[in-house]
C-alpha cells in the first residue's frame, strides 16, 4: 500500500552540507531522519570506536549482510511511524537505498555538492570522530561512498545544491527549496 508520506532525500558527499540541509528541515519544523546515525549505532552495538576506518567498515558490511538498501530499511518502521506528513532523510548514499524509499513514500532529492576541497576542509573543522584527519583519508572515504552509489544518486537528484558559500548562505537558500518541497 502506497503512503502519502513525503520523504525529501538529502544526498552529497561527506562534508558537503547535508547536515545543514537537516539544521534548515528541522527549523521549517520538518522532521529529520539521518541514515549515517544508523551506520553509528551499528558501529556502536558492535563495541567498535567510532573512527572513519570503523565506520566505512561497518557501512560496507551491513549493506553485504543485508542488501545495498540496508540502512534506508532500517528506517522504514520510523518513517511509517511518523504522525509527520513530509520527513526529511539526510545520506541517502545509494540508488537502492532511493528505490526501497520510493517504493513506500513520495520521494524528492536534492543533492547538495561542494569541491573536495571545500568539503575537506570543512571535516577538518569539524572535528567529528569519524571524519578523516588526512587527505588520503578523505580521498579513500569519497571512493567509499562513490563506490556504494553515492555519485549517481547527486546525478539524478531533483534539485542540485552547491554550496561553496557560507552556512548561512546554504541554509537561506536551503530553506526557500524546503518550503517549496514541503508543500
Amino acid at each position: 500500500m502506497q503512503s502519502r508520506k513525503k520523504v525529501i532525500a538529502i544526498s552529497g558527499m561527506p562534508g558537503a552540507g547535508k547536515g545543514v540541509a537537516a539544521e534548515a528541515a528541522k527549523q521549517l519544523g520538518i522532521e529529520v531522519l539521518v541514515l549515517g546515525d544508523v551506520i553509528r549505532e551499528e558501529t556502536q552495538r558492535r563495541g567498535l570506536d567510532p573512527t572513519p576506518q570503523n565506520m566505512g567498515t561497518v557501512m560496507l558490511q551491513v549493506r553485504q549482510e543485508e542488501g545495498p538498501a540496508a540502512v534506508a530499511k532500517r528506517l522504514l518502521t520510523k518513517i511509517e511511524k511518523s504522525p509527520s506528513s513530509v520527513i526529511t532523510v539526510e545520506g541517502i548514499r545509494g540508488s537502492e537505498e532511493l528505490a526501497e524509499l520510493k517504493s513506500r513514500f513520495e520521494v524528492v532529492t536534492v543533492a547538495i555538492h561542494a569541491s573536495p576541497k571545500t568539503r575537506f576542509q570543512r571535516l577538518l573543522s569539524r572535528g567529528r570522530s569519524d571524519d578523516p584527519k588526512t587527505w588520503e583519508t578523505f580521498y579513500e572515504r569519497d571512493i567509499r561512498e562513490l563506490n556504494v552509489g553515492l555519485g549517481h544518486v547527486i546525478a539524478l537528484a531533483d534539485t542540485v545544491v552547491v554550496n561553496e558559500g557560507t552556512i548561512a548562505e546554504l541554509q537561506s537558500s536551503l530553506k526557500g527549496i524546503l518550503v517549496k518541497l514541503k508543500a
